[in-house]
């Protein structure tokens, strides 16, 4: 063979293990830009630049992360089907009259009946709300949860007047008590009037080193936001419900409102005239109800004052 063959054979040699080793390097990153960039035989090219995102809309179901107690976030997706409205208390009714706009919020339905435990729907608590709901147990979900809306729409009514940033002090001995949280007097505070040191007991999304920071009715304080208040409320009853396995109205109940015997729970029962219909109550038998539940103990035929301040401790601040 010439020496110019030999040089010419080279050469073909060279080039050939340079392109095969420039196509081992580039191949991969071809393929994996082909895999994203080349749209499939079935789609539209211009799609595929904007791909049309696959979940439902927001408004088939209803989508939100709750606060359960203790602190920890968990997903709760209640289809809109399971949410019903509930029906105006007597201080909501008068509110619409006067046009004050101080007054309940239909969002606040929502968050409720989101955020309701399991237990509060169940038979457990058919007992305990059967003198304002003889039908609990009979009844579905969204009826269950339009009731439990209502009820603490009465309760914030009593506590609150319905005003989210309303705050008491109480300076008497009897009731001025020391928050473990803040170090100060207690003050309850928001639609259900709760305290700092719910966050302790009841594991309550409130946060008074932020708080601390801001003016006394300011709505951006975390214990006036009606979502932090009202969910603390709910783990508030079920530990009253559920765990303690007392009643509706009991005199160590944490609201004062639901104290019977006390001048408090008239304002509560008052607010509970318009209960939905679907809990059967009628209004013959309400105002036998109202009545004997006003003098369920001798403290309230006799005058006696309210529970005294060990009781209070033990159910609440107030």
């Amino acid at each position: 063979m010439s020496r110019e063959s030999q040089i010419a054979i080279s050469v073909v040699l060279v080039s050939l293990v340079h392109w095969t080793s420039v196509h081992a390097q580039t191949q991969p990153h071809a393929r994996t830009q082909s895999q994203v960039q080349t749209p499939t035989s079935t789609q539209n090219p211009a799609q595929s630049q904007d791909p049309i995102p696959t979940q439902a809309p927001a408004s088939a179901s209803s989508q939100t992360q709750i606060t359960a107690p203790g602190g920890a976030q968990q997903d709760n997706a209640i289809p809109a089907s399971e949410l019903k409205p509930a029906p105006s208390t007597p201080i909501a009714e008068k509110k619409a009259e006067l046009g004050d706009d101080h007054t309940w919020k239909p969002e606040w339905d929502k968050i409720i009946e989101e955020g309701l435990l399991p237990d509060l729907l169940s038979p457990k608590v058919a007992k305990a709300v059967k003198q304002f709901c003889p039908r609990f147990n009979a009844m579905g979900e969204p009826d269950k949860r339009a009731y439990w809306a209502y009820f603490f729409q009465a309760l914030a009514g009593a506590e609150a007047g319905l005003v989210p940033t309303t705050d008491v002090r109480h300076n008497d001995s009897e009731q001025a008590v020391v928050d473990d949280v803040t170090h100060r007097k207690v003050r309850q505070q928001g639609l259900l009037q709760l305290t700092y040191m719910d966050q302790e007991r009841y594991g309550c999304d409130f946060d008074w080193d932020k708080d601390k920071k801001l003016e006394e009715h300011d709505p951006g304080k975390t214990i006036l936001q009606p979502k932090n208040n009202l969910l603390c409320g709910v783990a508030i009853l079920k530990n009253q419900l559920i765990d303690q396995h007392k009643p509706l109205l009991s005199r160590t109940s944490y609201w004062s409102t639901l104290r019977p015997g006390t001048i408090s729970v008239k304002v509560f029962l008052k607010q509970m005239a318009n209960v939905p219909t679907a809990c059967g109550r009628r209004q013959v038998r309400e105002r036998r109800h109202l009545v004997s539940a006003v003098r369920e103990t001798p403290a309230a035929v006799a005058g006696a004052p309210p529970p005294s301040s060990s009781d209070s401790r033990a159910g609440g601040p107030h």
